[in-house]
C-alpha cells in the first residue's frame, strides 16, 4: 500500500493548478440548494473528462457515479460532496468572486466537490492497482430541509450497489492548513425550527387594559423556555435553544399588534431526549400563552438528526491519515453544535465525517464559515484530494 500513498500523493500534487481552477469556477458561479443546474452540469462534463461516466438527476440536482477498481463486487465505500451555496453576499475585491449577488459558497461547499473531483481523477487512474468499487456522491441541498441526503437515500443511493460505509470531508477554517481532524461517536448535533405564533387583541398601546398583548407574551415564552435547557435537560447532554427572530405584523411604538412570531432552533446530541424536549416546548409556550389570555401556535419543524461518526471506520480513517499526512497533523476535533445533513447518511450505513484545516493565519485567511468574508487556501486542494482517495482505499 505504500507505493499507492506515494502515488495518490503524487497525482493530487500534479493536480494542484486544475483543482485550483475547478474551485474557483464554482465560486464564481455558486447557486442555491437544489437549484444548483450549472453547478450539475460542469460536475458531469469534469467527470466525464476524467473517463468517468455520471448518473444525473439524483434529487433533482445531484451526481452519482461509480469507479469500478479490480474485483469490482468485493466492496463498496461512497464518498460524499455537498454542492450547494448559501443565500450571503461576498466581500468585494476578490478575483474569483461570485457573480451572482447575494449567493456565496461561505461554507466551503465549492472546496469539497472540488476535492472529489480531484480524487474521482486519482482513483480512476489508480483502478487497476485497487478492488472493489468507490460510489462518488455529488449531492444537491446540505443547506435546506429536509437535505438532499435524506432525499437520495430514499432514492437508493446507499443500496444501488450497497455500500459498507461513507465517507465525508468539510472545510474547516479554524484548523491550520495540513492539517485534518476527526472525532468517533456523536460529533454533530440534530437541528430543528421551531416557529410560533402567538396571538392576542390588539389595540392602543396607551389602553393595554383593553388588549391581550402579545409582545409581553411572548417575552414571558422566550424567558420560560430557557427553563427546557436549564433544568430539564440533563446537565452532561449538550442542548442549545436560540431564537433568531421575532416579528409582529404592523404596528407603531404605540400599537399592541394582534400577533408576534418567533422562530428558533433547537439542537441536541441526544435523539431520545431530543423529542422529549419538543413536547417540553410546546407545554410551556401554549401553557403561557394560555394563562395570559392568548393562544399559541406551535410548529416544530424536525430537521438533521444527531451526526455519529462510526467508531470503527473513524478509526480506520485516523490512521489512514496519520500514514498520508504524519502524527503531527491529525487531530481531535471537539464537539460541535452546528448540525450536517450528513447525518442521515450516519443513521443508515457506517460513516466518517472529518474536517480538513483550510485556514492559514498568516495569510489572514482565519474568517469562519457561513460569513461575507469566509475564504480557504487553496493550497489545502490537493490534500484534500488525496486524503479523500486514500481513506476510500484502505478501508
Amino acid at each position: 500500500m505504500s507505493n499507492l500513498l506515494h502515488d495518490i500523493q503524487a497525482l493530487a500534487d500534479n493536480m494542484r493548478k486544475p483543482l485550483t481552477n475547478i474551485r474557483r469556477h464554482l465560486h464564481t458561479w455558486p447557486e442555491l440548494s437544489f437549484q444548483e443546474r450549472e453547478t450539475s452540469e460542469y460536475i458531469a462534463q469534469c467527470l466525464k473528462s476524467f473517463g468517468i461516466v455520471p448518473q444525473r438527476g439524483w434529487a433533482g440536482t445531484g451526481i452519482v457515479a461509480i469507479i469500478a477498481g479490480q474485483n469490482p463486487n468485493s466492496r463498496a465505500i461512497a464518498l460524499r460532496a455537498d454542492i450547494d451555496a448559501l443565500p450571503i453576499t461576498e466581500v468585494e475585491g476578490r478575483a474569483w468572486r461570485s457573480q451572482r449577488e447575494g449567493i456565496m459558497h461561505a461554507c466551503g461547499h465549492d472546496v469539497h466537490t472540488t476535492c472529489l473531483l480531484g480524487a474521482a481523477h486519482i482513483l480512476h487512474e489508480l483502478r487497476y492497482y485497487w478492488e472493489g468499487s468507490i460510489k462518488l456522491i455529488f449531492q444537491p441541498g446540505e443547506e435546506r430541509l429536509p437535505g438532499g441526503a435524506s432525499l437520495l437515500i430514499q432514492e437508493g443511493v446507499l443500496t444501488t450497489p450497497p455500500v459498507q460505509g461513507i465517507i465525508g470531508q468539510h472545510v474547516y477554517p479554524a484548523l491550520e492548513i495540513g492539517k485534518v481532524g476527526f472525532r468517533a461517536g456523536p460529533y454533530m448535533a440534530s437541528s430543528d425550527e421551531l416557529h410560533l405564533t402567538i396571538k392576542g387583541k390588539g389595540g392602543h398601546g396607551a389602553m393595554p387594559h383593553d388588549c391581550v398583548d402579545p409582545i409581553a407574551i411572548a417575552a414571558q415564552v422566550l424567558t420560560a423556555l430557557q427553563q427546557v435547557i436549564s433544568r430539564q435537560a440533563n446537565p452532561l447532554t449538550p442542548s442549545v435553544l436560540t431564537f433568531g427572530r421575532i416579528e409582529s405584523q404592523g404596528g407603531a411604538t404605540n400599537v399592541i399588534p394582534e400577533a408576534v412570531h418567533l422562530q428558533g432552533t433547537f439542537r441536541t446530541m441526544d435523539e431520545d431526549w431530543r423529542y422529549e424536549a419538543h413536547q417540553h416546548i410546546r407545554a410551556i409556550a401554549e401553557g403561557i400563552a394560555q394563562s395570559l389570555g392568548a393562544t399559541c401556535e406551535l410548529h416544530i419543524d424536525a430537521g438533521y438528526p444527531v451526526l455519529v461518526n462510526d467508531p470503527a471506520l473513524t478509526q480506520r480513517c485516523r490512521e489512514a491519515a496519520v500514514a498520508y499526512l504524519g502524527t503531527e497533523n491529525v487531530v481531535e476535533l471537539p464537539l460541535r453544535m452546528t448540525s450536517e445533513d450528513f447525518a442521515w447518511y450516519s443513521s443508515h450505513v457506517p460513516a466518517c465525517f472529518y474536517r480538513l484545516g483550510t485556514g492559514n493565519a498568516a495569510k489572514g485567511i482565519t474568517a469562519p464559515v457561513h460569513t461575507p468574508a469566509f475564504d480557504v487556501d487553496e493550497d489545502s486542494l490537493p490534500i484534500g484530494a488525496g486524503l479523500m482517495a486514500w481513506l476510500a482505499l484502505v478501508q
